[in-house]
């Protein structure tokens, strides 16, 4: 009995040790074969720049016959101005969408992979249909010093404004400190720019008339009348009246033809987002019906070279929202002054940029990822550049995170 069952134990091994031989051989034969015959999920895919408006059907055909003839599995869309002489296929004619179905059907034919970037240019997002008030928005100020007790009867200069929008903030007036304190590399504490590691101001003090005192700033918004006339009786002592609004940061979308050229959306609004979505995206889903069956399968944004912004329409109860407290109070941080401390007031940019930057995340890349997802799409990203935002939670919404590689002297 225990020989009969040595003798099972022991052909029970060389079976297992044969088919575990064979799973060995036949997975190896299948990585040899995928070197072969690579499949599509290996294949490269390739930037195609479509120049200016020069582009043919005939040209689509025989660029897409070539792609895969040499073995490329699918390409990236870019409409692109670059200096090169407009052709006769505007961007969002009637002709350009039909160029774009033509792309897709050609594409469907030959079995490519067809992904687009999100608006022409190559950054970032925007376009004609961008009205001024759903592009990016940035804090401007102006300021008057007045002397009381007087009484105060005229008008703060409008804060330097572009593309003919502004919105006012608020009127604030505060007792202007004696030798007042200065908050160092402001354009990248307060998000005007983007700045990598930025240090905590080396001042301390313990001297309240150095600085502004929250409590004490007047938020005098109400006596100022429908023609901007402010009327305000002046307490004793030097004031500051400040004027604090927004206006557009003026960056467009580039390197884009004349006609798909247009204000960034606003980074931190997913109306805004949805908007750009509906501008083009939206239209060429239209025209082109399900991504399911379609070679359309992918929308992407592209490297981020539009810079910063601070501000939004709904940017006070968002940060109301995500950090707990009013920034109203600190408004007067945002030109360099320090209120309470610098510690509180560092604290406070802190806020502001973590803002920023969870905006970006949810209400930008993260909003156009759920918009294209619910019509069937993956999304890409190239999530890095020269906006306040965190990259990796940036990058953590695409569908396909990408990067870039440079040789001869590039990043």
């Amino acid at each position: 009995m225990i020989k009969k069952r040595s003798i099972f134990m022991i052909t029970l091994a060389l079976m297992m040790a044969l088919a575990s031989i064979k799973s060995v051989r036949s997975a190896e034969d299948e990585l040899a074969n995928g070197f072969v015959i690579p499949p599509d999920s290996a294949k490269p895919h390739i930037w195609w720049h479509w120049m200016n408006g020069n582009v043919t059907k005939e040209g689509i055909t025989a660029d897409l016959e070539a792609m895969k003839r040499v073995g490329v599995g699918g390409a990236q869309i870019f409409n692109v101005h670059c200096e090169i002489p407009a052709g006769t296929v505007k961007f969002m004619s009637d002709n350009w969408r039909e160029m774009i179905k033509h792309a897709v059907k050609e594409a469907d034919r030959l079995g490519l992979e067809l992904c687009m970037h999100n608006c022409a240019g190559w950054s970032s997002s925007g376009g004609p249909w961008i009205k001024p008030q759903y592009a990016m928005q940035i804090i401007t100020f102006t300021e008057k010093q007045v002397k009381g007790p007087s009484n105060f009867s005229g008008t703060i200069k409008r804060p330097k404004t572009n593309l003919g929008c502004y919105r006012d903030i608020a009127y604030l007036a505060f007792k202007t400190p004696a030798n007042q304190m200065r908050i160092d590399m402001i354009q990248g504490k307060a998000a005007f720019e983007r700045a990598d590691n930025l240090p905590l101001s080396s001042d301390k003090t313990d001297d309240l008339e150095r600085v502004i005192r929250s409590k004490e700033i007047l938020n005098i918004t109400d006596r100022v009348d429908t023609d901007g006339i402010l009327t305000w009786d002046i307490p004793e002592g030097d004031w500051t009246l400040l004027r604090i609004g927004y206006t557009p940061t003026g960056k467009t979308n580039h390197p884009a033809p004349v006609e798909g050229t247009g204000p960034e959306c606003d980074k931190l609004s997913r109306e805004a987002a949805q908007i750009h979505f509906n501008g083009m995206i939206q239209k060429v889903l239209d025209d082109i019906g399900s991504p399911a069956d379609r070679s359309l399968k992918d929308i992407l944004i592209d490297s981020y070279e539009v810079g910063s912004q601070n501000w939004s329409l709904k940017f006070r109860e968002e940060f109301k929202n995500r950090r707990g407290y009013d920034p109203m109070d600190f408004l007067p941080v945002y030109t360099g002054r320090v209120v309470d401390s610098p510690e509180i007031s560092e604290r406070f940019l802190w806020d502001l940029r973590l803002t920023v930057a969870e905006l970006f995340a949810d209400n930008y890349y993260g909003y156009l990822a759920q918009l294209c997802r619910e019509k069937g799409l993956i999304f890409s990203i190239e999530a890095y550049g020269n906006g306040t935002f965190d990259d990796i939670a940036c990058g953590g919404r695409a569908d396909i995170p990408m990067g870039e590689f440079w040789t001869g002297g590039g990043a």
